[in-house]
């Protein structure tokens, strides 16, 4: 209940962040400084309360500047936002789920969880969604579930958002 409540309030903070347009005006004035501008939209482009306005940001962003040096401080930014919402996924959601399973004596799914395979299929379908301009939470959620040390999802965590942005303003560039 308590974690429900966190996902719920930090929902409702976002809304109103999209709402009142205050995202905007923080995301606008940090677009002055590219290191700190394409790190915060970085931070902001994982989340799908906020990525819309974070891709306007890196787009503009990339359009004056090198689109290697967005994608680098903007991956990075990511996976900063990227950790810190996998280990709360990590941590909560996997006991959880293994709590629910046993109570409901799914005994095969629990075996399904413990299979090799399983935890590659759920490793490439996560990256496949972090990867994708789709928001990462879905992704993360599922990464979540594999137990990945932080030390490893990092690293892999900035890679997937470093390509993903390094598309983006390829695409944007090629558009304009």
């Amino acid at each position: 209940m308590r974690d429900l409540g966190i996902v719920a309030l930090s929902i409702i903070l976002a809304l109103a962040l999209v709402k009142t347009r205050a995202l905007d005006g923080i995301l606008s004035s940090a677009q002055e400084a590219t290191i700190i501008g394409s790190f915060l939209a970085g931070m902001f482009y994982i989340s799908i309360f906020t990525v819309a306005p974070a891709i306007v940001v890196l787009s503009e962003l990339i359009s004056g500047l090198p689109i290697w040096e967005v994608a680098l401080f903007g991956g990075l930014g990511a996976a900063v936002g990227n950790l810190l919402i996998f280990r709360f996924v990590k941590n909560n959601l996997m006991e959880a789920l293994i709590s629910w399973l046993r109570r409901h004596k799914e005994k095969k799914v629990l075996i399904l969880f413990r299979s090799r395979w399983f935890d590659y299929i759920l490793f490439a379908a996560g990256a496949l969604i972090v990867l994708s301009p789709l928001p990462d939470e879905l992704g993360l959620a599922l990464m979540g579930v594999l137990r990945i040390r932080n030390v490893l999802f990092f690293p892999v965590s900035f890679a997937l958002n470093f390509f993903s942005i390094l598309i983006l303003g390829l695409a944007a560039r090629s558009l304009f």
